[in-house]
């Protein structure tokens, strides 16, 4: 099951900030996360906060959740109040957001507009298994105001997706994307995870060249991480598969960045690739930059100037503190100036732009030097008073970060 959450410090009832995290709220972007912690199965690798039907328990219902999530909706725009501007991006993820009827996804769209506002070019995302789509859903979500679709492709091959314990089969992501771009989509990425146990080369190559032939403009790519108590975490723990080897994660990753780059899409982020700077995920971009965007949901973060707090996890203890008028936090924290700089670095150098080297204390600077010479970080960006990830150094990236934080 999904990791604890940290107690942090108590969060008022009525979710209400401090002055000084509102007062400078309209000086940067907004975003809304809205958390469906859905899923028809639980896939093997998967340590999200997310139930099946038959993990929920009582207290808490799919079909009720459109109203819950709507309660959570009102509490934000109350403690936000007028003076916030209008969310620039909406992000549905979870789980599996569109298990949910797509009148669902719709409603509590149109609650976000209505209460807190959508820029005019805002974009709005929803994450979607494969199967969990058809022609007629898609269009329904397109009309109701949603433009980007991130679609969990994963792998091409089949005994790569039963490692993995996903439901579709292969050729289903490419069938989605063609209805998503068919249903007026004006952006598509496709997910896909690497070192897979039993993934060879070849079978890697094959789910890069399937993204690419589907036509997405941005496209997602992974390593497999194996979380602690889950299913393959104990498949690996009785012998039955073998752990990834870091060595075939790192071929995997230079494979991946070459063959996209070769179709035409660059890196913007060590994990995350598009088709030009339009195709690029804003809501994730808000997240990297250190933006304003508050979480709706049961385990959902949120972050308002300088003020992070995280809901209570499982979907019946939310519901009964959203529907009684309270605040679903579970606790929070104020983020001190060095810990707002230390996040600063660890989610800037993952960017393609990279950070400025003032962020830096002297001895940063001295090991942002020092990587350098490594070949770690460009020379070029170096001299012009930035610090940049080359290929080597995305590979290395958290540890180039550790260093930098000196």
């Amino acid at each position: 099951m999904p990791a604890t959450l940290p107690d942090g410090d108590p969060a008022p009832p009525d979710g209400a900030l401090p002055g000084s995290a509102l007062a400078t709220l309209g000086e940067r972007p907004l975003g809304v996360y809205v958390h469906v912690p859905f899923c028809a199965s639980r896939c093997g690798y998967c340590d999200f906060n997310t139930y099946t039907a038959r993990e929920l328990g009582g207290g808490a219902s799919q079909l009720s959740y459109v109203d819950t999530a709507i309660a959570e909706v009102r509490l934000a725009a109350h403690v936000l109040g007028p003076t916030a501007p209008p969310a620039s991006t909406v992000f549905f993820g979870g789980g599996t957001p569109t298990l949910l009827p797509s009148e669902h996804l719709a409603a509590m769209l149109a609650e976000v507009r209505d209460r807190i506002g959508l820029s005019r070019d805002a974009e709005v995302t929803t994450e979607a298994n494969p199967e969990s789509v058809t022609p007629r859903s898609l269009a329904r979500l397109r009309q109701a105001g949603f433009t980007r679709i991130s679609l969990g492709m994963q792998s091409a091959r089949e005994h790569v997706l039963a490692v993995l314990d996903r439901q579709h089969t292969p050729g289903r992501a490419v069938a989605a994307v063609a209805e998503a771009r068919e249903a007026g989509f004006e952006h598509v990425n496709l997910d896909l995870i690497y070192g897979t146990p039993g993934e060879t080369e070849a079978d890697w190559q094959a789910s890069l060249d399937q993204a690419i032939d589907a036509n997405p403009d941005h496209v997602s790519a992974y390593a497999l991480i194996v979380e602690d108590g889950t299913a393959l975490a104990r498949r690996i723990g009785r012998g039955e598969l073998p752990a990834p080897d870091d060595d075939v994660l790192a071929d995997r990753y230079e494979q991946a960045d070459t063959t996209l780059a070769q179709a035409g899409y660059l890196w913007y982020e060590v994990s995350n690739w598009s088709a030009g700077r339009a195709a690029r995920s804003r809501h994730n971009e808000l997240y990297w930059t250190g933006d304003n965007w508050w979480g709706v949901g049961p385990g959902a973060h949120s972050h308002v100037g300088g003020v992070r707090w995280w809901n209570v996890k499982h979907p019946a203890a939310y519901a009964r503190l959203v529907e009684t008028g309270n605040s679903p936090a579970h606790g929070r924290e104020t983020l001190t100036p060095r810990a707002q700089r230390m996040e600063q670095i660890m989610l800037g150098l993952r960017l393609r732009d990279g950070l400025s080297t003032q962020v830096l204390t002297d001895a940063g600077r001295a090991a942002a030097a020092e990587a350098v010479g490594y070949g770690l970080l460009s020379r070029v960006e170096h001299l012009a008073g930035r610090a940049v990830l080359t290929l080597r150094g995305r590979l290395l990236a958290d540890a180039v970060v550790r260093s930098l934080l000196a």
